[in-house]
């Protein structure tokens, strides 16, 4: 009823990785196609090689309520996450995006952590699950999958069992998505802008919403609709996060037009408040997004009638919006 047996993903495993090797050589894994020889230690845009690097896996209390169990984050405080069992998030450095205002640019453009083997990785999946993880919650796979799922190929035959979740920044390319049917259990994908300029000024990549759209669509026909076990935790489905920018509404809203029109009936939206310029933020986005610009896309997404809609709390202070420090030994506690 819920996620596949192992044995089956081991199976779709070996079937992925035998038509995604050749990427090793020859980069292509996403729409930035680089071509580069990954195995020869060379690098691409997204400055990482043929081993994935791992900043942190951590128990994460952040996440939408079906994958940290927390239903009202607002009010968890340290003391009552005591317990909480939270997704199993592991944040591997490097991106093949690299959006200017990244809140985790400290592993995206700075590429902190470490190379780790598939073995290792495997352990890490394992250790999660052992203490409790609700999923194995991969944040930015997209540059590092043919690791990963050396990795997964592993920690399945050992005993890994619970879902696992793909946390995708959007820009992907449906030919290896295709390649992850019956292995990921939960797409949570973003899906951040609709204008090409807006693209490239931010991500350079004119071409994401062509590249996320049809991505999201593949997703969507892998994992339409969020199914729930009887603790109301995701198990599989497909969860869209759209962050709200600064002065930029009337594209947020084009989004979510798109989105209803293909997908809201089934899916789940995740509409996010938490922007805060970082890093390498241009002019004109240095600035917090205000209540009101949010305010407008929510009622937005109230119209096109998804099945499910997470919406973030007032104020926009609230600990649910502080910038993650991944110097810390948990980037998510803050003293």
């Amino acid at each position: 009823m819920f996620a596949e047996m192992p044995g089956q993903k081991l199976e779709k495993i070996d079937e992925a990785l035998a038509h995604l090797l050749e990427h090793e050589r020859e980069c292509r894994l996403c729409p930035r196609e680089c071509g580069v020889d990954r195995k020869s230690g060379i690098t691409g845009f997204c400055q990482t090689a043929d081993r994935a690097s791992l900043s942190h896996a951590v128990l994460h209390f952040g996440e939408e309520p079906p994958l940290s169990g927390l239903h009202d984050c607002a009010k968890e405080t340290e003391k009552t996450r005591a317990g909480r069992s939270g997704s199993g998030a592991m944040f591997f450095s490097g991106c093949n995006l690299k959006c200017r205002y990244c809140q985790n640019y400290q592993i995206s453009w700075l590429n902190q952590g470490r190379e780790r083997s598939a073995n290792e990785l495997a352990r890490q999946m394992i250790a999660l699950q052992t203490n409790g993880a609700l999923n194995i919650n991969l944040v930015s796979p997209t540059h590092i999958l043919i690791p990963i799922l050396k990795a997964l190929r592993i920690a399945y035959a050992d005993g890994l069992h619970i879902p696992l979740v793909y946390n995708s920044n959007g820009y992907e390319k449906t030919d290896v998505l295709r390649h992850l049917d019956g292995i990921v259990d939960i797409f949570l994908p973003d899906c951040k802008y609709f204008s090409p300029e807006l693209s490239r000024t931010l991500s350079e990549a004119p071409d994401y919403f062509r590249c996320a759209s049809t991505s999201i669509l593949e997703m969507h026909r892998q994992r339409p609709a969020v199914i729930y076990d009887e603790r109301d935790i995701a198990q599989k489905g497909l969860i869209i996060r759209h962050l709200v920018l600064p002065g930029q509404s009337e594209d947020s809203i084009k989004v979510l037009d798109w989105l209803g029109r293909h997908c809201a009936d089934e899916t789940a939206l995740s509409l996010m408040s938490q922007y805060k310029p970082c890093h390498k933020t241009p002019p004109g986005f240095q600035r917090p997004l205000e209540v009101e610009e949010y305010n407008r896309v929510v009622e937005k997404a109230l119209d096109c009638g998804f099945a499910t809609l997470f919406i973030q709390p007032e104020p926009f202070t609230s600990e649910e919006h502080r910038t993650p420090d991944f110097d810390r030994k948990n980037p998510f506690e803050w003293s």
